[in-house]
């Protein structure tokens, strides 16, 4: 399970750098805590670190039952497609909200993948 835990790591990486990029928005805007309501520049990297953290759960727990029941190389390439589009889904809704959708169908994809690779291992098993 090596390569999965790279890809859990690379995750948590791809969480990390949402979270940074939404305290620096904050700080670049001045906008006190608890305070989410700020200018749409702003809004848009809470709303990115949000979403994200919102997904942990969706891929970080398929992941290692498909690496369990289906194989380490299968998950960790579920991974980290999952980080590839989460990562193409902060920077278009960075730009703007409505280039967010590729980067949001490739996690939906990545996330169903390894519930699908989940559910074929433990059919072979």
């Amino acid at each position: 399970m090596f390569f999965t835990a790279w890809a859990t790591l690379a995750a948590l990486g791809v969480y990390f750098w949402t979270g940074v990029n939404a305290g620096r928005a904050r700080v670049r805007h001045g906008i006190a805590a608890p305070s989410m309501d700020g200018p749409l520049a702003f809004q848009r990297c809470q709303r990115v670190q949000a979403n994200t953290l919102e997904q942990l759960p969706l891929v970080l727990v398929p992941l290692w039952m498909c690496a369990f029941f289906l194989g380490d190389l299968w998950a960790a390439g579920g991974g980290l497609l999952w980080c590839v589009a989460r990562i193409a889904y902060a920077l278009g809704y960075y730009r703007d909200p409505a280039r967010r959708e590729l980067g949001f169908i490739g996690g939906m994809l990545a996330c169903a993948l390894l519930i699908g690779g989940t559910v074929w291992g433990l059919l072979l098993h």
